[in-house]
This record gives structure tokens, sequence and C-alpha cells, in this order.
């Protein structure tokens, strides 16, 4: 039996979703949404691996909680037991389409059930270190600057294993702190050294106004980011610049299991 915070809605096909225009009140609400899919190719029911005794997704969920800018949390996912687990720890889940090609198209059907949330987080469920204060920033800067319509964050590399690492994106940016690419390669690739080179790290968060939440889940799924399987790209190749917020709160990502062993013992090791 799922609990009364257990929603269904009717499904949302991509192409009839069509851009809600509204202005940015100075009080406007928050939404953090938590897409968690459970047929990764790579890492199969990963929302649940347990991890210090706790499924994945409920140490994002923890997190999400502690946020003082944030009005909603919830979980977006195409799986009844993910729901049952959510359920079961005390968050709000809702049941999406199976079929959606990245977390932001999840959270986009989630977020239709929430029309009073002028800005959505997207707090990827793999991030289990993820720092509430970072994802306040994100949701305070949207706020206050509203020429920015998707935020993102990244810290610098300080292992170098990481920098040829594919499981660790990485990302550049401009003069003013916007990306100019994602990539799992090695960017900037060093030729020649210089000393203001830096290695970013890209942080599985990302933050949308309302309106082109909606619009960037109405484009096609883009070239780059079917290739590198990075979805942020889809952005980039349709003109639209993502702020990056360099923070030095690293929470390592879990993309396989010998990661989640890793943050394992890192949790471990702070109690």
């Amino acid at each position: 039996m799922l609990s009364q915070n257990h929603l269904r809605h009717p499904l949302i096909h991509r192409n009839e979703t069509k851009p809600e225009h509204r202005t940015l009140a100075a009080h406007s609400r928050t939404l953090v949404a938590i897409p968690a899919r459970w047929g990764s190719t790579r890492f199969p029911g990963k929302p649940l691996h347990l991890i210090a005794g706790r499924p994945l997704v409920q140490h994002v969920w923890e997190r999400c909680q502690q946020c003082s800018a944030v009005d909603e949390v919830i979980i977006a996912t195409d799986d009844e037991r993910i729901v049952e687990s959510a359920t079961s720890f005390g968050a709000r889940a809702v049941l999406t389409r199976p079929d959606h090609p990245s977390g932001t198209d999840r959270i986009a059907e989630a977020a239709q059930s929430f029309p009073d949330h002028d800005i959505i987080i997207n707090v990827q469920g793999d991030e289990p270190l993820i720092s509430p204060r970072l994802i306040d920033e994100l949701a305070r800067t949207l706020r206050q600057e509203p020429q920015i319509r998707m935020i993102t964050a990244a810290a610098l590399i300080q292992d170098a294993a990481q920098v040829t690492d594919i499981n660790v994106v990485k990302v550049t940016v401009d003069a003013v702190g916007d990306a100019l690419y994602f990539s799992r390669s090695t960017i900037p690739f060093v030729r020649s050294t210089v000393p203001s080179t830096a290695h970013r790290r890209h942080l599985g968060i990302y933050g949308f106004r309302r309106d082109f939440l909606f619009q960037f889940v109405a484009w096609p799924p883009s070239m780059l980011e079917q290739t590198e399987s990075l979805e942020q790209l889809r952005a980039l190749e349709n003109g639209t610049r993502i702020r990056v917020v360099m923070t030095d709160d690293l929470s390592p990502g879990v993309d396989t299991e010998e990661q989640a062993r890793a943050v394992e013992r890192l949790l471990q090791s702070r109690f």
C-alpha cells in the first residue's frame, strides 16, 4: 500500500509540453526534484543500492531536506520499487513514464504537478554527499539574476586520476563563468603548461527557470548529448548559456559499485 504522498498524474508527451511564461516573484517557490531511474545500464537498481545501510537515493533526499531556500523535495522515478522505498523513509514520490531520455525530462513531467514552483532544481539521484548550501546557492542565484536560465556547479579536480576518468565529467568555462563545454574526455587537453590551467569536475545538480525547463524538454535529444551521454549539452547545442557556480563542497558521484564503496568508506570515516 502506497502512502498518500505518492502522486499519480496523466502521462506527459514531450511534444505536447508547452513552455509556461511567468514572472519570477521575489518570493517564488523552489522545487527540488531527484530523478531516480531503475534501469541504469552501468549500475541497474542503483537508487536502492545500500550505502552505510540506507538506499543511495535516501542519502540524496536527506541532504536536500537540509536546504533553507527550498520549499518542496520530491523523488521522480519510473519504478514502483523506488516509490515504495521512498515512501518508507518519508519522501514524496512521483511515478513517471519509463521512457524519458534524461533525468531532466523526468523531472519536467513531475514538475507539472507543482505549478506554483517557479524554480526547479534537479539534484541527481547519485550524489549522496551533495551540499545543501550549494543547492541553496543555485536557487538564490536564479532568484537574484533573471538573465540566467539554467545553472549548475563544478569543483576543481584535486585528484589527477579523475582528469582522465570517463566517469568523471569535466567542464570548461568562459571569462564570466558560463560553460563552454562538458565532456567525459580530458578538457582542456594540456598540450602546453599554462599557470592558470585548471580541470573542473562537473557536479550533478542543475537549476532551471520553470519556463526554460519546459523549453529544454521540448527540444529533441541533441547529437552531442547522445554522443557523450550528457543531457546538459542539449542546452549548449541550442544556444543557451549555462552558468557554472564554483564550489569547494565536493560531492563524489556514484556511477559504479566501486564508487559506491568509496562513498561508504567516506561516510563511515565521518562517524
